[in-house]
């Protein structure tokens, strides 16, 4: 969580998470059996269209579809989470600015491996990149942890931005997209890359365009198959990023906001939120309204705690509530 270099790409960096795990599934008593599992079932996705998404402004449209992806979406996979370098996880609603604490994490990560980044599916299940570039499935419900057999490294990518974008518009199909992460003492690969799920292989996918090439981003998707990411320049920019491709287009420089040494961001509702800290600060939300492109503060200070990453499903809605 803190700055190790001048480099184009931002290292994170969070203190150590205890290494114990809590049980994740059981069994009721009685004839009837019941799921007390603390992990929805994901739809499977099938292979999906990876075809570019051309077209279209960097801002989506609020009235260009239903507010959420359909088939099944709980409220609970309508909200943003987001998961804190003191090793908490939170619920955020942005119509209200209101964070919910859930509980701590108990991922029985290595000895000095902290939370990097985090995903959540439309399920409502999180996924949570760790410093040492270990992936663990995390509740939403209860912050319970479960491992995975993700092995880390795999084509360079080691610490990594991470979020769920629908195949195309309103299918319940998803990907899980990564942005590698580079710095000083884990080395590490920059650009955009893919995880399959069931095999837990990742897949290099591209580079970025011209000035954003070489640098760290955390990312966000949308139910309507859109990609973006927000990248470590100075002032931040957001951009949309091909999903065939890593071509990044109509990127924006994002005045007055800067990724910091804590950062993460989302998009819900129509906007974009970005989570900031400077050093050893609490983080802050600033607000990129899509309909006039205003930039705005509209949580000064969360409640004495550092953002270090966000998700939110392809079930959130994509236009601001009415």
């Amino acid at each position: 969580m803190r700055r190790t270099s001048p480099s184009p790409s931002r290292s994170k960096y969070l203190m150590p998470l205890a290494l114990f795990t809590g049980a994740a599934m059981g069994l009721a008593c009685g004839s009837t059996p019941r799921d007390t599992s603390p992990f929805p079932t994901v739809p499977e996705a099938g292979p999906g269209d990876n075809s570019t998404q051309d077209g279209g402004p960097l801002f989506p449209s609020g009235d260009s579809g239903p507010t959420t992806s359909p088939d099944g979406c709980s409220e609970a996979a309508k909200l943003v989470y987001v998961v804190s370098a003191e090793n908490d996880l939170y619920s955020f609603k942005p119509d209200t600015l209101t964070f919910t604490k859930i509980g701590r994490l108990d991922c029985r990560a290595a000895a000095l491996a902290s939370p990097n980044s985090m995903a959540v599916d439309r399920s409502g299940n999180a996924w949570v990149n760790y410093s040492d570039g270990t992936l663990f499935k995390v509740s939403t419900r209860d912050a319970t942890c479960a491992s995975t057999p993700f092995a880390a490294g795999q084509d360079g990518f080691t610490k990594f931005g991470m979020a769920f974008a629908a195949n195309t518009p309103g299918s319940t199909a998803e990907t899980l997209y990564v942005a590698g992460l580079q710095d000083i003492l884990s080395g590490g690969r920059a650009g955009l890359g893919k995880i399959d799920l069931t095999s837990m292989k990742l897949t290099f996918v591209g580079d970025y365009s011209g000035d954003l090439r070489g640098r760290g981003a955390e990312l966000t998707g949308t139910g309507d198959a859109k990609l973006y990411g927000f990248y470590t320049t100075d002032p931040a920019t957001l951009a949309r990023v091909d999903v065939a491709s890593g071509a990044t287009s109509e990127a924006k420089s994002l005045t007055g906001v800067r990724t910091g040494d804590a950062w993460a961001f989302s998009f819900w509702g129509g906007d974009f939120w970005f989570y900031t800290a400077e050093s050893l600060q609490e983080s802050k939300v600033t607000r990129l309204r899509s309909s006039d492109g205003n930039i705005q503060v509209v949580v000064p200070k969360v409640g004495g705690f550092r953002i270090v990453g966000a998700g939110v499903s392809t079930c959130a809605p994509t236009a601001p509530p009415r």
